[in-house]
């Protein structure tokens, strides 16, 4: 029983030990399953974790990126209100009285300080201004004028029609010799029982209006002073004004002798306020100092330089902006003369100037072959201007001419192309026969004394104002070819002074179409003067302000302060609106 018990035993211990050594092994794979093979799975979690949290990085940055990439959709910069805009111009500033502006620098001050009855608007054409409206007879010979309400002077005085009278009758007034007596010498003005300025023309006159944008004066402030020495009125140093801009101060440096007016937004302006708080207006000698000024920084903007002077702007700092004017530069011959007082001679010169090669010389302007431009009034049709033929234009001239060469003297001014245009055409001349003389002069009081005035010359390569309405009746009358007027041809025709005071007189605009294009057969025929570009205002300006439109057609250089209001300096960031 022992040996039976002790057998039981020792086949229990071997089955425990199977059964143990069993368990031990399950034991071991379940371990290694259940712990270390799950500690693989551990490092894979972490790579996926690693995985999501870049992802996850790389969201957030593209998302950043996007905000950055696509910030112009839903904000923009654009200009806001304040800062100064300093503007560079040439000639002294005598007086600050409008009347009397005859330097550029006098007369941006007198378009930035005083407002005028009419004034020429972004399209090119004479609108109100002061004046709420502006309306002609049916026979064009009585023009009324209401003023808008609420004008007000910058010392806070009301803008009246007492006003307005006593400003014409100063231009009228012949001791004051204003800048503005040409269209309203012979012009009655009174105020009819409706309180509306009432003005009464010798005859018709078709754009009277024009003759409206003069700046109005405050009688209160200047109607005990003297009409002979209005000028020396303190308020040539110190103006009352009505403009876009008022007057706040005077500086004159005491190194360089330059002037700065300073200028203070007028929020009465009957535009709105501008956006700018100031304005400030520098004045130089010369054209040297002005690129100095504008290479150092020290200056905004500038109309006083051509596109020759492109070289010496730095363009990275500053843009240039080419605008036309409703001008034109002519070769103007002095009919009085000998020299080309025959209109054969006249029609072999034109004949014999290689035009083209002139209008080379001025880049970027547009070719003028007449002196009505199509912005003005639209004819139906053109007379035909002879072509180039030197040949022939030389043989003609030796035949007129004889055996000794005439002598020509040619006057021009320091301005823009216009000294390269005058010596190619005193080479030209010469070369057809001529024996020339080419002289450039500063376009200063002598010279409109000396040249203009006296009609100085044989011929005359100049720049005229032709003006929003083909008034050309100052330029061709006969009645103009004096020391006075600006007949710079002397030129003298019966039948183109009917056409010229015809198509002034009346509002009929077909009629008025067809006697400009009979004047310009005349003008072809007769020869006083040949057409040779439309010259440009030129201005430059530093890239990060905005000044005047393009859209904005240009009259003169002045007209482009129409849209002063806007100007601007100071740049924000603002959302969009959805």
């Amino acid at each position: 029983m022992g040996n039976t018990f002790k057998k039981r035993g020792q086949k229990f211990v071997r089955k425990f030990s199977r059964v143990t050594a069993k368990a031990s092994e399950e034991g071991k794979e379940h371990i290694k399953e259940n712990f270390f093979g799950r500690l693989q799975n551990v490092g894979n979690i972490k790579l996926l974790i690693l995985e999501w949290s870049l992802l996850i990085v790389a969201l957030v940055l593209l998302a950043v990126a996007q905000a950055f990439w696509f910030a112009d959709s839903y904000s923009e910069n654009v200009f806001s209100n304040g800062g100064s805009y300093i503007e560079a111009t040439l000639g002294d500033v005598n007086s600050m009285n409008p009347l009397f502006a005859t330097t550029d620098s006098e007369k941006v001050l007198s378009r930035l300080m005083f407002g005028t009855l009419v004034t020429i608007d972004y399209s090119g054409h004479p609108n109100v201004g002061l004046a709420s409206s502006v309306t002609p007879s049916e026979d064009g010979k009585t023009w009324t004028v209401k003023l808008r309400d609420g004008l007000t002077w910058s010392d806070g005085e009301p803008i009246t029609n007492d006003d307005v009278i006593y400003t014409v009758e100063l231009i009228r007034n012949p001791r004051v010799d204003s800048v503005y007596d040409t269209n309203l010498a012979n012009v009655k003005v009174s105020v009819n029982e409706n309180g509306e300025i009432v003005f009464d023309l010798p005859s018709a006159y078709a754009d009277f209006i024009s003759a409206l944008n003069i700046p109005i004066l405050p009688k209160h402030i200047l109607a005990e002073s003297d009409p002979e020495t209005l000028i020396e009125n303190t308020f040539s140093t110190a103006p009352v004004t009505s403009g876009a801009f008022t007057f706040n101060a005077q500086q004159t440096t005491s190194r360089t002798d330059e002037t700065v007016v300073y200028l203070s937004a007028n929020p009465d302006y009957y535009k709105g306020g501008p956006l700018l708080n100031s304005f400030a207006i520098h004045t130089y000698d010369d054209k040297e100092a002005i690129i100095s000024a504008l290479n150092a920084g020290t200056v905004t903007a500038t109309a006083e330089l051509t596109e020759a002077d492109r070289d010496s702007v730095n363009t990275g700092q500053f843009l240039e902006k080419n605008s036309s004017l409703s001008s034109g530069t002519f070769i103007f011959f002095n009919t009085k003369n000998s020299a080309v007082k025959d209109v054969a001679m006249r029609s072999a010169i034109r004949q014999g100037l290689d035009i083209a090669k002139l209008r080379e010389l001025a880049p970027d302007t547009v070719a003028l072959n007449y002196p009505i431009l199509t912005s003005q009034i639209k004819l139906s049709k053109y007379p035909e201007i002879p072509g180039y033929d030197f040949d022939a234009a030389k043989a003609k001239i030796a035949e007129l001419m004889g055996e000794e060469p005439i002598p020509l003297s040619i006057a021009t001014v320091n301005s823009s192309f216009l000294p390269a245009v005058a010596n190619e055409l005193g080479e030209e001349l010469k070369n057809l026969g001529f024996n020339v003389n080419v002289s450039v002069y500063e376009e200063d009081q002598e010279f409109m004394t000396n040249i203009i005035s006296m009609r100085g010359y044989d011929i005359l390569v100049y720049e005229v104002e032709l003006g929003s309405d083909p008034d050309l009746l100052p330029y061709y009358h006969s009645s103009q070819a004096s020391s006075k007027g600006l007949n710079l041809s002397n030129y003298r025709s019966a039948l183109v002074d009917d056409l010229l005071l015809g198509a002034r007189d009346t509002l009929d605009e077909e009629l008025r179409v067809k006697k400009y294009e009979t004047f310009l057969e005349y003008w072809v025929s007769d020869v006083p003067a040949i057409g040779l570009y439309q010259p440009n205002l030129t201005y430059y300006y530093n890239r990060n302000t905005q000044t005047f439109s393009n859209d904005t057609k240009l009259v003169t250089a002045l007209d482009r302060f129409s849209d002063v209001t806007d100007w601007a300096v100071v740049k924000v960031t603002k959302n969009k609106t959805p």
